[in-house]
């Protein structure tokens, strides 16, 4: 009969065996626990629809692989369709799993049995192209290692199996309960998932990270979701949470979490005086002061105060390493304030340690460029952008502009002439091809296109037409 694959709890790509729980129940055949000697007469057990016929073989030789392991080989042939099937001894224990390498050999069922999974399985090649689902190995930490990696190979609804799993394996751990609860909260199924949260903090052993993982789930469903239908989720909830958690742990990244849930209800104040109660906690980092930096800018507090908080992010990413969020963070706050050469540097820092490949970073140090007459620079960003960007007709202009700027005629064309057939009805593109043409003498077609822009809206467009006629 047969039956469903639950799961691969282990394989060995190159001896050709898997070892995989099955959904249902059958008794188990006994492995045999002392090795078969050459000569000894076993039993191949094919695979049959119908009742099987047994094919008594002889023993040619036993190898040894592995150190402990036995290696079968047999003189005899047997059909395709029985490579995988068990040899058996007299005794009805099987010895070993047929393998074919272009004569009839069996690898030791014991050496089948004893394959695992652990947490780098997820990264195994073989496994993934079984596309069978891969059992959470039996220590905690890697079965976290596990799903975490799998997380971006599979399915939501494939790594809720994880979870579910994971739950059932280890059901003091917060980690499985959290998991799952975020699956049904991203179905919208939020009467489950508090139940599950529930359950959670009753049994997990840490009751600290309990507290925490559900006053997450609540802040990230309310920030990111914003679904108001589900009312017994609040923000105050997801405070007292995570107010329980230092309960049970005074720990400061509890702190920190209440600070960041009290900023997203609008508590900028009591938020930004926790936060720097935390830069003097072992927790110090860059993104304390980024994140009082925020609290800071939505109380309408002084620049020079919000820069201050924004060096200290930066001097302090330094120390800890993680610090390219905070010159970025900096550069757009210096370009913000007319200070363009400034923040060009910092656009440069961070530059040099993240290696964007974001258009608007690219678009925004083109601007500060141009505000301070980099011409160089400010086309290779604007090419870069375009590069990055090549759908978006806005940055085509501006590189159009930007020529017409420098007198780089002919690149400008290009650049208007790719801005058009990007957006036919976008004004902006006819009015910097015609005044590009117009520079190139060709007036005819400067005048067709000035008067396209005209007809699309462009004000502009008119007072040119009128000084070249």
């Amino acid at each position: 009969r047969s039956m469903a694959v639950d799961a691969i709890m282990g394989a060995d790509e190159l001896y050709d065996v898997a070892k995989f729980r099955v959904k249902g129940s059958t008794a188990a055949a006994p492995i045999a626990q002392k090795e078969s000697a050459a000569g000894e007469k076993v039993w191949l057990v094919p695979y049959s629809i119908k009742k099987p016929n047994f094919q008594q073989e002889d023993i040619s030789s036993v190898e040894k692989f592995n150190t402990s392991y036995n290696y079968y080989i047999f003189s005899c042939s047997a059909p395709e369709n029985a490579v995988g099937c068990p040899f058996v001894n007299k005794n009805g224990q099987v010895i070993g799993l047929m393998h074919s390498n272009g004569k009839v050999t069996a690898i030791d069922a014991n050496y089948a049995k004893q394959l695992k999974v652990t947490g780098l399985t997820a990264l195994d090649a073989a496994l993934r192209e079984t596309s069978i689902r891969t059992s959470l190995p039996d220590t905690e930490q890697d079965a976290i290692t596990m799903m975490t990696l799998k997380k971006g190979q599979c399915t939501a609804d494939e790594y809720a199996q994880y979870a579910d799993e994971f739950i059932e394996k280890f059901p003091t751990s917060a980690f499985g309960y959290k998991e799952k609860s975020a699956y049904l909260t991203d179905k919208v199924e939020y009467d489950a998932a508090a139940k599950l949260m529930e359950e959670c903090i009753k049994k997990a052993a840490a009751k600290d990270e309990a507290h925490s993982n559900y006053a997450d789930l609540i802040y990230q469903k309310i920030a990111y979701k914003g679904d108001s239908t589900y009312t017994a989720w609040t923000l105050d909830k997801a405070i007292d949470e995570a107010q329980k958690a230092y309960a049970a742990k005074p720990q400061p990244v509890y702190k920190h979490q209440e600070a960041q849930i009290n900023f997203l209800k609008g508590n900028y104040q009591k938020a930004y005086d926790m936060l720097m109660d935390l830069t003097k906690t072992p927790i110090n980092s860059g993104e304390l002061y980024f994140e009082a930096a925020q609290a800071k800018t939505q109380l309408k507090a002084p620049s020079k105060e919000i820069e201050v908080l924004l060096d200290s992010a930066v001097n302090v990413g330094n120390r800890t390493g993680i610090v390219g969020t905070y010159y970025l963070a900096r550069a757009q706050f210096l370009a913000e304030q007319k200070e363009y050469r400034r923040a060009i540097a910092d656009f440069n820092m961070y530059d040099s340690i993240a290696r964007p490949v974001d258009p608007a970073f690219f678009y925004a140090r083109y601007q500060c460029e141009l505000k301070i007459r980099m011409w160089q620079q400010a086309l290779i960003d604007i090419a870069r952008t375009c590069y990055l960007a090549p759908q978006q007709p806005t940055y085509f202009a501006e590189w159009a502009s930007l020529d017409l700027r420098v007198k780089r005629i002919d690149e400008g064309i290009s650049a208007a002439s790719h801005c058009i057939e990007l957006a036919p009805e976008y004004a902006d593109g006819y009015l910097l091809l015609g005044l590009l043409q117009k520079e190139k003498n060709m007036k005819a077609e400067a005048l067709k296109n000035l008067q396209k822009a005209k007809e699309l809206g462009d004000p502009r467009a008119e007072e040119y037409i009128k000084k070249m006629k």
